[in-house]
């Protein structure tokens, strides 16, 4: 049998000098793939989020009762897009559309508008769903986002807007950050930009509805102008289904 080799002082100090900065680097490593998870499943703007297939749009106004968590509405069935949520019930999400600036739902004469995807579009789209973070958007903004920006401190942008950019290696590259003081306080808005790539650019918000109860809405970039507007008439119409809930 050979004789087992020694260990020199070197050969020791060197697999302790490992040691001592692979813990470090796989608790990065770990940490940083749980915040990538954390941004993707509940912040990533990404259109697949509110529209996981083909909507299914019906003009009939009659009342559907859900419930999101412990939040009930009553929604005339053509703001909803999904035949599946119209039966009605306990949901995880619900997925509703409106136009602007008067939000009302689908209607057959507005068929082609509510098809389409101009840049200019004026159809609202929005995502009720339960979250369990419930916090408000200046929190996100300082415990979040705050983290992958260019420039931290802002800069005067268009439509009386707090404007940020986003650093190119982060996951919201090619998109842009905005904040406004609204009645409730701060305001977020993430927009795409326009490219080659992205003609028909988004921007969207996320907000607490209820305890325990988001809404996301996004509606084209060409309309950013026009944020405080769509702010209210989203709050208006996600209200008066709250308030319409026996």
């Amino acid at each position: 049998m050979a004789a087992s080799i020694p260990m020199s002082r070197s050969d020791t100090d060197d697999v302790r000098q490992r040691s001592g900065w692979l813990i470090p680097i796989a608790v990065f490593v770990v940490t940083a793939g749980l915040s990538a998870l954390f941004l993707l499943y509940y912040l990533a703007p990404a259109p697949t989020s509110l529209i996981e297939d083909r909507a299914v749009p019906t003009a009939v106004t009659d009342p559907v009762s859900l419930q999101v968590g412990k939040l009930s509405l009553v929604i005339p069935a053509n703001y909803v897009m999904y035949r599946r949520a119209r039966n009605g019930g306990k949901q995880e999400k619900i997925e509703i559309y409106a136009t602007y600036p008067d939000f009302h739902g689908y209607t057959d004469s507005d068929a082609q508008t509510f098809a389409g995807n101009a840049a200019d579009s004026p159809v609202v789209y929005m995502l009720v769903r339960k979250d369990g973070l419930n916090l408000s958007e200046q929190q996100k903004f300082q415990r979040i986002y705050l983290n992958y920006l260019a420039n931290s401190q802002g800069a005067s942008g268009p439509f009386g807007l707090t404007q940020y950019a986003f650093r190119d290696d982060s996951g919201y590259r090619g998109q842009d950050l905005f904040t406004g003081q609204g009645d409730h306080g701060q305001m977020v808005f993430i927009c795409a930009r326009f490219s080659m790539q992205v003609q028909s650019p988004n921007c969207w918000r996320d907000m607490r509805l209820a305890k325990g109860v988001s809404v996301s809405y996004r509606f084209k970039r060409a309309n950013l102008s026009h944020w405080r507007e769509i702010a209210a008439g989203v709050d208006q119409l996600m209200h008066s289904f709250v308030a319409r809930a026996k």
